[in-house]
């Protein structure tokens, strides 16, 4: 798990403000949204190119009460659920395309798909047989972002336009993977503050489905609810630990260039998208919660309460990897996980990490089975997750404490135009 991690909130300053509408003309504030949200002034957007609302800074506390007001915007230039701040509850699910399905109807279930996230991104209704499930809810920050598994080409006829980018990724030593709950052909990652806006969201998905694709695998996550602390903070993993605070901001003068793919670096129709590496993480919480809390910040590398570097400051302090105690040991330890996984270690490699936590029960012997969702994005993998993994592989303290037990990655093309579905340009190019 890299050292580099979203703030939970979002930056209120930076919202943008949609005027209230009529909900009959389908303009404004649907009947969904304005049922959730009365008393609110408006609904709060999200940034079309990503940038605004991306919590890079702590900001004011946001009021439980507003939480269902928050919008993203499906139309841009990046799909939602990139940059984003972290988001209450999550689901991933991948799909297979069905026997006999191939291009035509890939680009059917993907016309669909962007309609019906559309329309709940905004508070509407799914565009046919609502659950009513979200009834009462505004939009919750909804995302729903689409991507291609490396299968998908093969399915489609489209292997000449399969980005080497999605290669398969190397095995690592930590790799005890399940495929029944890796790879795919189709992912979709869903996102809200609300637990029944997002189911919503994910029944809606797996409905218009139909008989064009069948779900492979299904993980549900969750991080902290807006609102639940004092002030906006970097959100905290199952460990305890701060999940990092080097994640790379929209602000960086270099951020497109790490996390998007260009028109010159990768095929026509990923221009703007970018490539999302999946991981299901299992944390062995037994073993670590035994550990002292000293040990623990000595695999990390960074103090628990607050996420300063053991060489001082505070959390957003840049680490002094030279710095020395009195017997002339590293205050950082070597084998330390945010040492390992620093950019300027690994020829700056560099991913920004979006991930949910997860609880699946307990096991038969009263283990948990619990850990992270891991969701990291990057220009391109094999500069971003693959160095940064081989260096943990070969010697990071957290290793011993986790398991990586399912993986995937996939390709997320640019976010759709008015009037487009996503991935038209590969499927209808």
């Amino acid at each position: 798990m890299p050292d580099q991690s979203l703030p939970e909130a979002r930056t209120p300053e930076s919202a943008v403000r949609e005027p209230a509408g009529d909900p009959g003309t389908g303009r404004g504030v649907s009947r969904r949204a304005l049922l959730g949200t009365a008393g609110a002034t408006g609904l709060v957007l999200g940034a079309t190119g990503g940038a605004v609302g991306y919590a890079a800074a702590p900001a004011r506390a946001t009021p439980l009460t507003s939480v269902g007001t928050g919008r993203a915007v499906f139309h841009g230039k990046h799909q939602p659920g990139i940059t984003e701040g972290l988001q209450a509850r999550g689901h991933l699910v991948a799909f297979d395309l069905a026997p006999g399905a191939g291009r035509k109807e890939a680009a059917a279930l993907l016309r669909r798909w962007s309609a019906t996230a559309e329309r709940l991104m905004a508070g509407e209704a799914a565009p046919h047989d609502d659950t009513d499930v979200a009834r009462d809810a505004g939009p919750s920050s909804l995302t729903v972002t689409f991507g291609f598994g490396y299968g998908f080409f093969g399915r489609t006829g489209l292997e000449k336009q399969r980005p080497a980018a999605l290669d398969p990724l190397p095995a690592f030593s930590s790799d005890h993977l399940d495929r029944t709950r890796s790879d795919g052909d189709l992912w979709v990652q869903i996102g809200a503050d609300d637990a029944l806006v997002a189911f919503h969201a994910l029944r809606a998905i797996q409905k218009d489905a139909g008989s064009a694709a069948r779900v492979r695998w299904q993980m549900n996550g969750f991080n902290r609810s807006p609102g639940a602390t004092a002030h906006p903070m970097t959100a905290r993993n199952l460990m305890g630990q701060l999940d990092g605070t080097r994640n790379p901001r929209p602000a960086d003068a270099d951020f497109d260039r790490r996390i998007f793919v260009s028109s010159a670096t990768g095929p026509a129709w990923m221009a703007n998208g970018s490539y999302a590496v999946v991981r299901r993480i299992r944390m062995l919480l037994d073993d670590w919660e035994a550990l002292s809390r000293t040990a623990q910040e000595q695999v990390i590398g960074r103090r628990k309460a607050d996420g300063a570097p053991l060489s001082g400051g505070d959390e957003t302090t840049e680490m002094d990897l030279e710095k020395t105690d009195a017997k002339g040991e590293y205050l950082v330890p070597v084998n330390a996980h945010a040492r390992i996984t620093r950019p300027d270690r690994n020829g700056g490699a560099a991913m920004l990490r979006r991930p949910f936590s997860y609880h699946d029960g307990i096991d038969a012997d009263g283990t948990p089975d619990a850990g992270l969702l891991f969701v990291c994005w990057q220009a391109d993998p094999l500069r971003g997750f693959v160095p940064v993994q081989r260096k943990l592989d070969r010697g990071d303290a957290l290793s011993p404490y986790i398991r990586h037990e399912a993986s995937g990655l996939f390709a997320v093309p640019g976010g759709a135009a008015e009037g487009e579905y996503v991935g038209q340009r590969l499927l209808e190019g």
